[in-house]
């Protein structure tokens, strides 16, 4: 008996934990249609200060919490909570740290100007997200990488975790979206992202690190991309298709139609079919 397909979603907004967009739709709605077409799911999501825990209800994993983890020679305490949407049937993980995630904002502050600590804020959530599915000991087959703060995800699983038996044959799908930042990375986020396995030819692109190069990095890394916006930046669509890369095209979301794509996707990139899909 095939086993079920699994997928981990690793997302940068998901509704209803945070306001309504594009990305936190597809963040809530996506998961839960994969798991109704009969794959096996795991979904995290950072746990942003403006979350109100009491109202959605989350609580902390103990038995997922109490790692330190080291960025920059400092240490941070990795927290994970969870809450339930019932009505989909389907836990969320969230990764906290009282530093980087109370402030009552995401990514920005009430003025708009991009957090000076949002690089390590990345560092913590990507590698916290994989120290936590090592924990649970669940091999996921696809991960599914949605928005900047997620894409370090795929150096870390292509390089710090090559080796590890749990993701020797994950598979890293990137969905780009529109969710440009203004102000370049912290100018040595570079020698931040550093960790065991990865080289200095593996961080070329993060010794300027823009939006554009953040998501070149991550679409050198991943065995397809999605275009999840229906505009992108230019630069990035460009390097995408010049990649020869696995592709899937925008496909709107009103009705839902992109989960059937998505998942079909997701089989083609594991049945390592190459050619572009339209």
């Amino acid at each position: 008996m095939k086993k079920k397909a699994r997928v981990l979603f690793v997302s940068q907004e998901v509704t209803p934990y945070l306001d309504e967009t594009p990305m936190s739709v597809i963040g809530r709605k996506l998961p839960q249609g994969i798991q109704e077409r009969g794959k096996e799911i795991r979904l995290f999501m950072p746990k942003f200060g403006i979350i109100n825990e009491r109202r959605n209800q989350l609580h902390e994993v103990i038995r997922l919490s109490g790692m330190n983890l080291i960025i920059d020679n400092n240490d941070h305490p990795l927290i994970i909570k969870v809450a339930s949407i019932q009505a989909a049937r389907m836990q969320v993980y969230f990764i906290d740290n009282q530093e980087y995630f109370e402030r009552k904002h995401t990514l920005t502050d009430k003025k708009g100007a991009d957090f000076a600590d949002n690089d390590e804020r990345a560092i913590f959530f990507c590698r916290g997200v994989i120290e936590t599915v090592k924990k649970l000991g669940w091999s996921p087959d696809v991960v599914h990488l949605h928005g900047w703060m997620t894409s370090l995800t795929a150096l870390y699983l292509k390089k710090s975790f090559k080796d590890n038996p749990l993701f020797a044959e994950t598979k890293i799908i990137y969905s780009v979206y529109d969710d440009e930042f203004a102000t370049p990375l912290n100018k040595d986020f570079a020698k931040k992202v550093l960790h065991e396995g990865i080289e200095k030819g593996d961080i070329e692109h993060y010794k300027n690190p823009t939006f554009v190069n953040l998501s070149k990095a991550a679409i050198d890394l991943s065995d397809g991309i999605i275009k999840g916006s229906a505009k992108i930046n230019s630069d990035v669509e460009k390097y995408i298709k010049k990649s020869g890369k696995p592709y899937l095209d925008f496909v709107g979301g009103e009705n839902n139609e992109y989960i059937d794509a998505y998942s079909e996707f997701y089989d083609a990139v594991l049945e390592e079919v190459v050619e572009m899909v339209d």
